[in-house]
């Protein structure tokens, strides 16, 4: 088709961008403003690894693109071309707890770790303790400092227990030539609270708070970062402004502001328009909040979907806007019963209605019914075009289909 082969080669010859990945997560900058406190911070932590000395198990906390990741990141690069100039045998390591292949399981995790030590053990069909056995080989090869960044660490204790952690801790008792140490990353201030004691206490030395951006760092970030990212005179008057404000809204979330940006450079590409415009920034900005809220419906655990889904069916069956805690709570035990799940108090289902009311997925108002008490009245309040996306995420997660 004509049309077709006019857009590609419109790609080809006319982009906007001048380098679109200095707008990724996974761009780390010569410089990152506005963390230079917690840099210096978290340098006199790691440094004694330069000695060749284990250092203290180190916590990150801070909401979601407070430059928590990419601060990490930077000095383990630092830190690693320092080692490489002194020929020290430091060896740090990364991994997203997130990722579903990799550290969704005690196994899974080790193996990742094996294999990023050059060595490799079966995907699965090994015993625990085996494998264990396997990296401690590895990191007994050679005397060597080895620093594990766990980040979303607090997802590893959702899916397999904190005993992991302890176990990592404990490994040095075992170790001569090798120390380990573990870089915990969480969004979750209150994740070592939630710990069992002795897990705490071996992980709980060192901890560095990031407080979220303000909406002048913002804009310093956004500056920075299109200076290289775009072409001279692509961003209109108030782009920059319009993108600050909306993350700073957004709990002064960096990583939201530079996903703001760069999706509306390719929108203002699409629209085959040569400027970014404060139009752009509101059409990408609606177009995050729906993908948004599929990402949170897909990884919130099964008792919050079960909850959503009740929340969802009952609005559909009775064919108007509105319904209350009470008749979800019905439809929920129904729900658990079905797939044979355990239910919930009523009561702790609805904290859940509450936390769904803070994300923006639902609207929900104390009412009063009279001599029936008072109960929350429930409104979806999501986009009526995401509804049948919504509902077959959760059919597919809970194996409803």
């Amino acid at each position: 088709m004509k049309e077709v082969d006019k857009i590609f080669n419109s790609f080809l010859k006319d982009s906007i961008f001048t380098n679109k990945f200095i707008l990724q997560t996974h761009y780390i900058p010569e410089t990152i403003h506005h963390r230079e406190k917690e840099i210096t911070q978290l340098a006199s932590i790691i440094a004694p690894a330069l000695r060749m000395e284990k250092i203290s198990n180190l916590f990150l906390y801070g909401k979601t693109g407070t430059g928590k990741t990419l601060s990490i990141l930077y000095l383990r690069d630092q830190l690693l071309n320092k080692s490489k100039q002194q020929n020290k045998s430091l060896t740090i390591e990364y991994i997203n707890c997130k990722l579903k292949k990799v550290a969704d399981t005690e196994y899974r995790i080790l193996s990742e770790l094996i294999r990023k030590l050059g060595g490799n053990v079966p995907s699965t069909g090994l015993p625990t303790d085996s494998v264990y056995t396997k990296f401690i080989e590895l990191l007994e090869s050679r005397p060597q400092v080895f620093i594990i960044i766990l980040d979303e660490i607090d997802h590893i204790v959702q899916k397999i227990s904190d005993n992991f952690l302890y176990n990592l801790t404990r490994l040095n008792s075992e170790l001569n030539k090798a120390q380990i140490s573990i870089i915990g990353i969480s969004n979750d201030l209150t994740f070592l609270d939630n710990l069992d004691p002795r897990v705490k206490s071996s992980l709980s030395e060192e901890e560095v708070v990031f407080s979220p951006y303000n909406a002048v760092q913002l804009q310093d970030i956004l500056r920075e970062r299109s200076k290289k990212a775009f072409k001279s005179g692509v961003i209109s008057e108030g782009v920059i402004e319009k993108c600050a404000a909306y993350a700073a809204r957004e709990h002064g979330d960096a990583r939201r502001a530079l996903d703001l940006l760069r999706i509306s450079g390719e929108i203002a590409e699409r629209d085959r328009d040569k400027k970014i415009v404060i139009e752009h920034i509101d059409k990408a900005n609606e177009k995050m909040e729906r993908d948004k809220i599929l990402d949170i419906v897909e990884t919130e655990p099964k008792q919050f979907q079960l909850t959503l889904l009740a929340i969802i069916n009952l609005i559909d069956s009775k064919k108007y806007d509105k319904i209350f805690t009470g008749e979800v709570y019905e439809h929920y035990q129904q729900l658990c019963q079905k797939i044979s799940f355990e239910t919930l108090t009523q009561r702790r289902v609805g904290d859940i209605i509450a936390e769904f009311d803070m994300l923006g997925i639902i609207n929900a108002k104390v009412v009063s019914k009279g001599r029936y008490g008072r109960m929350r009245e429930i409104k979806l309040a999501v986009n009526q075009n995401i509804i049948e996306k919504i509902k077959k995420i959760l059919y597919d997660s809970l194996n409803l289909n």
